[in-house]
């Protein structure tokens, strides 16, 4: 059995949570000042999309998946009373779906085969990933501009292919897949609040 020292482990733990708790709080603010503009640009475009009926198809795998279906949730079901829902389809929820076109076709082709049943032209489709180099989401991107979509892809390190497929691409300076994955949650937040702005609703959260 493993013997803990608990008054080693707190005074080393307190340590630790406060140095990762600077490092994510430097990470957000390093990208947030270098995005801010760009950010707005977006989401005053998506707002654009939304109010004409547009809908947003999000991706993304691991970790990256439940960022992209938290931003998804966050439109079909709005946190703030008042403000409007707007359409926006997680692509990666069906489970059938995904095994089927796995199985019967290849993982990396999952999300284009559903682009093209789901997505049209004005719609936007935004990928998730902590590397920028999962092939399904690089397919993905290569399709939605096929169909004419805006591609917004959130990445990290040094954003892999994203970059060059993408109408926005916003890569998160670290190569640590947790300060990623941190600054991806709260743009979730930033992003959805700025959206709403943009269509006009008051500034409360």
């Amino acid at each position: 059995m493993i013997q803990i020292d608990q008054n080693k482990s707190v005074e080393g733990f307190r340590t630790k949570i406060l140095r990762k708790c600077a490092e994510s709080v430097e990470i957000k603010e390093k990208f947030f000042s270098t995005y801010a503009e760009e950010i707005e640009s977006m989401a005053r475009e998506m707002a654009v999309r939304f109010h004409h009926g547009r809908k947003l198809l999000v991706m993304g795998n691991g970790g990256s998946l439940c960022d992209a279906l938290h931003f998804s949730v966050e439109f079909t079901h709005p946190i703030i009373e008042k403000r409007p829902a707007f359409q926006a389809i997680p692509l990666m929820t069906d489970v059938a779906t995904m095994t089927a076109i796995s199985n019967d076709v290849d993982y990396s082709r999952i999300y284009v085969n559903q682009l093209r049943l789901h997505g049209q032209p004005g719609d936007m489709a935004l990928v998730v990933s902590t590397s920028g180099k999962s092939p399904n989401l690089v397919y993905a991107l290569e399709e939605a501009r096929k169909l004419q979509m805006m591609t917004i892809a959130w990445a990290g390190k040094d954003g892999g292919r994203f970059p060059e497929l993408a109408d926005y691409c916003f890569i998160v300076p670290s190569y640590s897949i947790h300060r990623i994955q941190e600054v991806h949650a709260t743009l979730v937040h930033i992003a959805w609040d700025l959206i709403h702005l943009a269509l006009g609703a008051e500034d409360v959260a």
